[in-house]
């Protein structure tokens, strides 16, 4: 699935003044399964492009497309449909339920598609050292590890695109280095692109494209 921005300016940035080669104002396109790292200081609108993109915020001017179709046409049962099989996202706030355990975490997104089975599940948590917090609340988690569980959560479905928000802002450099490992590994299974928001670090990752902010 190919996503277009096509001159889109979210209306509180509006206000900012954005590069030349920023995205905000342009004509960006990005095609089916690159891996695309977006580059961006603070507060220049890394967490509104992956809630706008995701749908989840309408307030800008310009246009958004998936493979042509202007995504402020979507029907709710179209973006049921979206979220579930073409879309994962990694929030910056990640998002977790922190009065449930690890592995509810897990299974309320897992059974959406039935994509990997328990013991598989607990093999990406013994991959990122995790495996340990199997029946823990999230919430008493640190937020390294949230963050850790995040991404494993945001695996456990189809997906066209990973839009990822800072999701190692938490990390060292060794579980960041497990963490892309795991993600590029999913992401070449299924054929699929990411984009990866960042202040900055390319975490060391050959990209096939960059974007600004």
């Amino acid at each position: 699935m190919d996503i277009i921005l096509d001159r889109i300016m979210p209306v509180p940035l509006a206000s900012i003044q954005h590069g030349s080669d920023s995205i905000w104002g342009n004509f960006v396109e990005m095609k089916a399964g690159k891996h695309i790292l977006l580059n961006a200081s603070s507060g220049k609108g890394k967490s509104t492009f992956t809630m706008t993109t995701f749908g989840l915020r309408n307030d800008y001017d310009g246009k958004i497309t998936y493979d042509g179709k202007d995504i402020k046409e979507f029907s709710p049962d179209d973006w049921t449909k979206i979220r579930q099989r073409q879309i994962a996202v990694i929030f910056q706030d990640l998002q977790l339920f922190p009065t449930l355990t690890v592995a509810e975490n897990l299974f309320i997104k897992n059974k959406l598609t039935d994509t990997y089975s328990e013991q598989e599940l607990l093999q990406m948590l013994q991959q990122l050292e995790i495996d340990n917090k199997w029946g823990q609340k999230c919430g008493l988690l640190s937020m390294g590890q949230q963050q850790r569980l995040a991404i494993i959560r945001s695996l456990c479905q189809p997906f066209e695109w990973l839009i990822m928000d800072e999701p190692f802002s938490h990390l060292d450099i060794e579980n960041t280095n497990r963490c892309l490992k795991m993600i590029d590994q999913r992401c070449r299974e299924l054929n699929a692109g990411f984009v990866l928001t960042t202040l900055g670090d390319s975490h060391g990752y050959q990209y096939d494209q960059e974007l600004k902010l």
